[in-house]
């Protein structure tokens, strides 16, 4: 069943195409990483996803619903993106990884915290200042971030890009821990081709603002 349909995406800035008639269909607990050179439209594609930027022509369906008929906090519940850059706010990490809950005026309950803190490898550190972190911490933080709403799609933007060859080990490691049970869908934007064959079931390649090529890794990456 298809989880995440983008349907000619479009988006323009002064004048000048970003994303250029994008169309890509997800499948439920499917996993797609986008590849393609620096200024290709890939992060373009995941804020448009996530409706942080308006596209200027096409639309996503979630479910098959057309995502500019839910209210953004339903649709960034339901869609969760991890930025490149974790981007974390003053305090613990307890106070990071349960932001999004609080401003809802949800709770979450310190077993549900220590869960979400072992699976991503974070086990005693709730109440750990986030700038004593490392960077692979960081982004673990901003991974637990997201989970925490329990999103139907996970959005990361390479999660692993600025991170030592260790750390991005790590979180590779925690990415298909995570998106092992097949629960989770997910797009990957990756610049790493080999880490695109290794995480995703396929492949979608970008160009110009548009996808030139789409399919299981083997076949999209030479």
């Amino acid at each position: 069943m298809t989880k995440l349909r983008a349907d000619e995406l479009r988006y323009a800035v002064d004048g000048e195409t970003i994303l250029d008639g994008v169309s890509l269909a997800v499948d439920a607990g499917e996993t797609v990483a986008v590849v393609g050179p620096s200024g290709a439209g890939k992060s373009s594609f995941l804020r448009l996803l996530d409706r942080l930027d308006e596209p200027t022509g096409g639309t996503v369906y979630l479910d098959g619903t057309d995502y500019r008929s839910l209210d953004p906090e339903t649709l960034r519940k339901r869609v969760g993106l991890v930025p490149q850059q974790p981007a974390l706010r003053e305090g613990t990490v307890v106070e990071n990884v349960t932001i999004g809950p609080r401003l809802r005026g949800e709770s979450v309950g310190d077993e549900r915290v220590a869960e979400l803190l072992v699976d991503v490898g974070l086990a005693g550190y709730a109440d750990r200042d986030v700038s004593d972190l490392s960077g692979g911490e960081a982004q673990r933080v901003a991974i637990a971030r997201t989970v925490v709403n329990d999103p139907d799609v996970l959005l990361l933007d390479e999660p692993t890009a600025s991170l030592d060859s260790e750390a991005e080990a790590a979180i590779e490691r925690l990415l298909t821990d995570l998106l092992a049970t097949g629960e989770r869908t997910a797009i990957l934007v990756t610049h790493d081709e080999r880490q695109a064959a290794r995480l995703a079931d396929r492949v979608a390649r970008f160009a110009d603002g548009r996808i030139v090529d789409v399919g299981v890794p083997r076949e999209v990456i030479a």
